[in-house]
């Protein structure tokens, strides 16, 4: 029998957290008193990071573990979490304890009362730097103004989500994946729940400002449209000033001054920019649409670990219909 509980962790170089991440994992959900399991996947980490989870696995019915041939990326590995999930909620939640598995009774709660997505909503950011709290607030309003207010603000992966929204998900092929968009596109009933973000438990960050970037840029080509359009409306705009200087180059011409240096060197330099600019846009939309037509799986799995092994329900369990 399924689960009625799937916690999806994926970690990378995560030897420093596991432990404590684990033990305050199984602490929640025992407390909850319903079926469970835990899935690890391991993101072709370099560290004692896979080692740990078999152990886990060896010694707990409730864990499953997934290795990665290769390291495939954070938004990847969840999405095999997703793929492999048999429960009737999924958590997505990160080894690194910034979002406290004491939060899940909350999201459960909200789920049974018939919310389909409970995503955690950031009240606060412990151990972030002010320019990663001024950034991750500007992006979420740009996001939210070329796609639209569908996508909540200050919100990560952690969430709890119905199986019926995880199907939904799991059948949308795209590689540059942005989990929290595609989930706030699915529809379905949201809500958000307010909670304090921690700092790391431990070890160091493994999202640099490389990554952040990159998964920034994710979310809005892969849920907007708008950007290229941009190119259009420049041109437009350059056309006009274009026209503005033609005419100021005519009258200073019959004024007669000088005129050498008026509008053709400024004109060259903003064209140039503008095509650069209009090529950029368009080459990063057509480098996503290569990524697809490959065709190549999302992710490699070396071995699994603990799929065969089903833990007892607890007494008086009752599975959600």
């Amino acid at each position: 029998m399924n689960p009625v509980y799937s916690i999806v962790v994926p970690c990378y170089n995560e030897e420093a957290c596991i432990a404590e991440t684990h033990a305050r994992l199984t602490a929640v959900m025992t407390g909850m008193g319903e079926s469970y399991e835990i899935l690890y996947i391991n993101d072709g980490s370099r560290d004692q990071t896979a080692p740990m989870l078999d152990a886990l696995a060896a010694q707990d019915l409730h864990v499953r573990v997934i290795h990665f041939a290769r390291n495939a990326g954070h938004q990847i590995a969840v999405s095999a979490g997703l793929d492999y999930a048999a429960g009737q909620a999924v958590v997505i939640i990160d080894a690194d304890l910034q979002d406290p598995p004491e939060v899940i009774p909350q999201m459960a709660a909200r789920w049974k009362a018939g919310v389909q997505v409970v995503y955690g909503q950031r009240n606060s950011r412990e151990g972030e730097s002010k320019f990663k709290e001024l950034t991750a607030k500007w992006y979420y309003r740009l996001l939210r103004n070329l796609a639209g207010d569908v996508f909540p603000k200050d919100t990560g992966d952690f969430r709890l989500v119905d199986r019926a929204v995880v199907d939904v998900v799991k059948n949308m092929p795209e590689h540059a994946r942005y989990l929290r968009g595609m989930f706030a596109w699915a529809g379905f009933k949201q809500e958000a729940l307010l909670y304090d973000r921690d700092k790391r438990f431990a070890g160091e960050t493994h999202y640099p400002l490389r990554k952040m970037l990159r998964l920034a840029a994710n979310g809005v080509l892969s849920f907007s449209e708008k950007p290229l359009l941009w190119p259009l409306w420049a041109g437009i705009i350059f056309l006009l000033v274009a026209g503005a200087m033609a005419v100021k180059t005519v009258i200073t011409h019959f004024l007669g001054w000088d005129t050498a240096f008026s509008a053709m060197h400024l004109l060259i330099v903003l064209s140039t920019g503008l095509i650069l600019t209009s090529l950029g846009i368009l080459g990063a939309y057509l480098a996503r649409v290569y990524e697809e037509v490959k065709g190549r799986p999302l992710y490699v799995v070396a071995r699994t670990q603990g799929f065969d092994k089903q833990p007892p329900l607890p007494p008086g369990t009752k599975i959600k219909a």
